[in-house]
């Protein structure tokens, strides 16, 4: 039965806690868990201790000691993005792998220490995308593989996020690069690494810039919210802002951060507009890949509504897919409202025929039903997967290659060439795309007509 071990039990570690003492607790078993804060580290025992009644809790500084007195087969990183690699290093080279949540790590030095540990080491390490195993997601790839557009040529792809989830990156730890990369590698991570996959290629080079033009002291100002605190929970302009985050609302936050901030002094509700935010909230890459395909992104974090639009054009048509994902509460100074999902679309456009909708595929559960099959995969027993949706350290690395040079890019205002970045990276493996036009036939697109 394999041994796991989690560091980091925040809310990122529930996705693997609710798997491994849910469904997947008989064919598993999860011996120890691991954090920086001692009061998140009891709060993690107590609610699992009825399915896991063996579980035991170390402080950050017993990492070591966990490793030593469990005996894990595998290490679960749910830290801080700026602490990943030290934590998949040190599980590799106490001779385990290591599963960490998205963004492999933040920057090229740790990127070239994890793959440095892992050439060195022969063990694994696997990254989590959520987003690869979404059923519409899935269906694009497959439809991309079929030759449906013929070969892909460009990407315009445009991630937007709300008023709710977006300004949420401006009140956590994410709000500072050191620890997160900026958007750019932390949230941006899914969204390259998707394009990575659909098109199976790598990034060659990166131009990119952004700035913080919506959470500052100017939108403040905006908005009437002169005198503003550093934080939700004591703010003097609280009952007149539409970003007010009240942790005891939710008995998650409360019981999870409020809590438990004398333990190490984070605090979850940080004022969105605060000048010492250093991230960005609208950005837009252009990007080379190896293929010869273009993309054109743009990230932002402060819109209406939240979703993207993706379209492929190729050499026999255009592939269009929209998706919006949830409902938002407006942050515009007017009285607060939901907008209704529109869902989810494919639509395809080719060449010399008659435009026509796919039916989509529906999936239940958090990441667009992704979640449940990427922990199937990961506790279960993995299927055969023609799509290859597990992700590797290799492409871990090429998913936020693309951020950090679109970083370095918005710093400097060069282009930027990614094979500076990291050395010896292998080729990923991704499943065979459309090449040369002979070799595409038409395709029959009756069976993809949505009736």
């Amino acid at each position: 039965m394999k041994r796991f071990v989690i560091v980091g039990v925040g809310g990122r570690s529930k996705m693997f806690t609710d798997a491994l003492a849910g469904p997947y607790k008989d064919s598993t078993r999860l011996v120890g868990v691991c954090d920086i804060n001692s009061g998140r580290v009891e709060r993690a025992l107590r609610m699992l201790k009825e399915d896991l009644p063996d579980l035991v809790g170390y402080g950050i500084a017993e990492f070591d000691k966990m490793l030593d007195e469990q005996n894990p087969d595998c290490v679960i990183v749910c830290t801080k993005d700026c602490f990943h690699d030290e934590y998949i290093c040190r599980a590799l080279e106490a001779g385990k792998d290591a599963v960490t949540e998205k963004p492999m790590t933040t920057d090229a030095a740790k990127c070239q220490r994890i793959v440095d540990t892992v050439q060195r080491t022969g063990k694994s390490v696997r990254v989590t995308f959520n987003y690869r195993y979404s059923p519409p997601r899935s269906q694009i790839k497959e439809l991309l593989m079929s030759g449906v557009i013929g070969r892909v040529l460009s990407v315009d792809f445009h991630w937007l996020l709300d008023t709710n989830h977006g300004a949420d990156y401006f009140r956590r730890w994410h709000r500072h690069k050191e620890n997160s990369g900026g958007l750019m590698v932390h949230k941006a991570t899914h969204h390259f690494d998707l394009v990575n996959w659909w098109l199976s290629s790598v990034p060659e080079t990166v131009y990119a810039n952004g700035d913080r033009v919506f959470y500052n002291e100017q939108q403040a100002r905006n908005y009437g919210l002169e005198g503003h605190g550093e934080r939700c929970l004591d703010c003097p302009v609280s009952d007149k802002c539409n970003f007010y985050l009240d942790l005891k609302e939710s008995p998650d936050n409360q019981s999870l951060y409020l809590e438990n901030e004398q333990h190490d002094e984070y605090y979850r509700d940080r004022c969105v507009f605060s000048d010492a935010i250093d991230i960005e909230d609208t950005m837009n890459v252009i990007v080379k890949y190896r293929n010869g395909a273009r993309l054109s992104y743009s990230l932002n974090a402060f819109l209406p509504w939240e979703g993207h639009i993706v379209s492929f054009n190729g050499t026999r048509g255009r592939l269009e897919h929209v998706a919006r994902e949830t409902s938002y509460i407006n942050g515009d100074g007017t009285v607060p409202g939901a907008i209704v999902s529109e869902g989810t679309s494919t639509k395809i456009f080719p060449h010399f025929q008659t435009p026509y909708s796919v039916a989509i595929r529906h999936g239940e559960g958090g990441h667009g039903g992704g979640d449940d099959v990427l922990m199937e995969e990961v506790f279960g027993t993995p299927q055969p997967d023609p799509l290859l949706r597990s992700a590797d350290f290799v492409q871990g690395a090429y998913s936020i290659l693309t951020g950090i040079a679109a970083n370095h890019s918005m710093a400097d205002g060069k282009v930027i060439q990614v094979s500076d970045l990291v050395q010896n990276l292998p080729e990923p493996d991704f499943p065979a795309m459309p090449g040369i036009e002979e070799d595409i036939p038409f395709i029959d697109n009756a069976k993809y007509v949505f009736e």
